[in-house]
Protein backbone atom coordinates (compact mmCIF):
# COMPACT_ATOMS: atom_id res chain seq x y z
CA UNK A 1 0.00 0.00 0.00
CA UNK A 2 2.03 2.93 -1.23
CA UNK A 3 0.74 6.35 -0.36
CA UNK A 4 -1.50 7.94 -2.99
CA UNK A 5 -0.34 10.68 -5.34
CA UNK A 6 -1.75 13.51 -3.18
CA UNK A 7 0.15 12.26 -0.13
CA UNK A 8 3.33 11.80 -2.19
CA UNK A 9 3.77 15.58 -2.26
CA UNK A 10 3.92 15.85 1.54
CA UNK A 11 7.42 16.82 2.66
CA UNK A 12 8.34 14.77 5.72
CA UNK A 13 11.57 16.74 6.17
CA UNK A 14 9.68 19.89 7.29
CA UNK A 15 8.70 20.36 10.94
CA UNK A 16 5.44 22.11 10.02
CA UNK A 17 4.21 18.91 8.37
CA UNK A 18 3.66 17.30 11.77
CA UNK A 19 1.17 17.93 14.56
CA UNK A 20 1.88 14.93 16.81
CA UNK A 21 5.26 15.00 18.60
CA UNK A 22 7.22 12.71 20.91
CA UNK A 23 10.47 13.76 22.66
CA UNK A 24 13.49 11.49 23.11
CA UNK A 25 16.86 11.85 24.80
CA UNK A 26 20.07 10.67 23.14
CA UNK A 27 22.21 8.30 25.18
CA UNK A 28 25.93 7.60 24.94
CA UNK A 29 25.16 3.92 24.29
CA UNK A 30 23.26 4.96 21.12
CA UNK A 31 26.52 5.73 19.28
CA UNK A 32 28.10 3.68 16.53
CA UNK A 33 31.89 3.37 16.01
CA UNK A 34 31.82 6.58 13.91
CA UNK A 35 30.46 8.62 16.81
CA UNK A 36 27.01 9.01 15.20
CA UNK A 37 23.75 7.82 16.68
CA UNK A 38 23.23 4.37 15.13
CA UNK A 39 20.56 3.91 12.43
CA UNK A 40 18.91 1.17 14.51
CA UNK A 41 18.44 3.65 17.34
CA UNK A 42 16.92 6.13 14.88
CA UNK A 43 14.45 3.42 13.81
CA UNK A 44 13.68 2.92 17.52
CA UNK A 45 12.87 6.62 17.81
CA UNK A 46 10.42 6.22 14.94
CA UNK A 47 8.81 3.36 16.84
CA UNK A 48 8.48 5.60 19.92
CA UNK A 49 6.66 8.19 17.80
CA UNK A 50 4.23 5.59 16.43
CA UNK A 51 3.56 4.14 19.88
CA UNK A 52 2.92 7.61 21.28
CA UNK A 53 0.47 8.37 18.46
CA UNK A 54 -1.33 5.07 19.02
CA UNK A 55 -1.37 5.46 22.80
CA UNK A 56 -2.35 9.14 22.92
CA UNK A 57 -4.64 9.50 19.90
CA UNK A 58 -6.19 6.08 19.43
CA UNK A 59 -6.97 5.75 23.14
CA UNK A 60 -10.17 7.68 22.40
CA UNK A 61 -11.46 4.47 20.82
CA UNK A 62 -11.48 2.79 24.24
CA UNK A 63 -9.35 -0.18 23.20
CA UNK A 64 -5.80 -1.45 23.57
CA UNK A 65 -4.21 0.65 20.87
CA UNK A 66 -0.67 -0.69 21.17
CA UNK A 67 -1.66 -4.26 20.25
CA UNK A 68 -3.30 -5.29 16.98
CA UNK A 69 -1.24 -3.17 14.57
CA UNK A 70 1.81 -4.67 12.85
CA UNK A 71 4.49 -3.07 10.71
CA UNK A 72 4.75 -4.59 7.23
CA UNK A 73 7.13 -2.06 5.64
CA UNK A 74 9.51 0.58 6.98
CA UNK A 75 11.17 2.88 4.47
CA UNK A 76 13.64 5.19 6.24
CA UNK A 77 15.82 7.90 4.76
CA UNK A 78 18.76 9.15 6.82
CA UNK A 79 19.38 12.79 5.99
CA UNK A 80 21.94 14.11 8.50
CA UNK A 81 24.22 12.63 11.16
CA UNK A 82 22.99 12.74 14.72
CA UNK A 83 25.48 13.25 17.54
CA UNK A 84 25.45 12.76 21.30
CA UNK A 85 24.55 14.54 23.60
CA UNK A 86 21.17 16.06 22.96
CA UNK A 87 17.48 15.58 22.44
CA UNK A 88 15.34 14.84 19.41
CA UNK A 89 11.68 15.15 18.54
CA UNK A 90 9.75 12.62 16.49
CA UNK A 91 6.91 13.98 14.37
CA UNK A 92 4.17 11.59 13.27
CA UNK A 93 1.22 11.93 10.88
CA UNK A 94 -0.98 9.59 8.91
CA UNK A 95 -0.33 9.62 5.15
CA UNK A 96 -2.93 7.12 3.98
CA UNK A 97 -5.76 5.01 5.38
CA UNK A 98 -6.82 1.91 3.44
CA UNK A 99 -9.15 -0.97 4.16
CA UNK A 100 -7.00 -2.97 6.59
CA UNK A 101 -3.90 -0.81 6.79
CA UNK A 102 -2.56 2.68 7.06
CA UNK A 103 0.72 4.51 6.48
CA UNK A 104 2.53 6.64 9.04
CA UNK A 105 4.75 9.50 7.89
CA UNK A 106 7.50 10.42 10.34
CA UNK A 107 10.32 12.89 10.77
CA UNK A 108 13.12 12.93 13.34
CA UNK A 109 14.40 16.40 14.20
CA UNK A 110 17.15 17.88 16.30
CA UNK A 111 16.26 21.53 16.53
CA UNK A 112 15.37 22.58 13.00
CA UNK A 113 17.54 19.90 11.37
CA UNK A 114 15.76 16.91 9.89
CA UNK A 115 17.85 13.89 10.79
CA UNK A 116 15.70 11.20 9.15
CA UNK A 117 12.27 10.55 7.66
CA UNK A 118 10.25 7.36 7.39
CA UNK A 119 7.13 5.95 5.82
CA UNK A 120 5.79 3.02 7.80
CA UNK A 121 3.04 0.79 6.42
CA UNK A 122 1.00 -1.00 9.05
CA UNK A 123 -1.85 -3.50 9.02
CA UNK A 124 -4.64 -3.95 11.55
CA UNK A 125 -4.79 -7.61 12.61
CA UNK A 126 -7.23 -9.81 14.51
CA UNK A 127 -5.75 -10.55 17.97
CA UNK A 128 -6.40 -14.30 17.79
CA UNK A 129 -5.72 -15.14 14.14
CA UNK A 130 -3.08 -12.48 13.37
CA UNK A 131 -4.78 -12.06 9.97
CA UNK A 132 -5.46 -8.65 8.48
CA UNK A 133 -8.93 -7.28 9.20
CA UNK A 134 -10.72 -4.09 8.21
CA UNK A 135 -9.84 -1.14 10.40
CA UNK A 136 -12.72 -0.63 12.87
CA UNK A 137 -14.82 2.49 12.18
CA UNK A 138 -13.87 4.22 15.45
CA UNK A 139 -10.15 3.68 14.78
CA UNK A 140 -10.56 4.77 11.16
CA UNK A 141 -12.16 8.05 12.31
CA UNK A 142 -9.19 8.88 14.55
CA UNK A 143 -6.72 7.94 11.81
CA UNK A 144 -8.48 10.21 9.33
CA UNK A 145 -8.29 13.07 11.84
CA UNK A 146 -4.52 12.51 12.05
CA UNK A 147 -4.00 12.59 8.29
CA UNK A 148 -1.62 15.06 6.73
CA UNK A 149 -3.51 17.95 5.22
CA UNK A 150 -6.58 17.02 7.26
Amino acid sequence: MRRPEAAATIDLSRRETFRDWAPAILRYRDLDPNGHVNHGVINGFFEEGRIRFRRDDLIRCGRDTVAGIVVVRLDARYRAPLYFPGNVEIGTIILHVGGAGFVFGQGLFQGETCIATAEVETVFVHPETARAVRIPKDVRAVLLEGMAGG
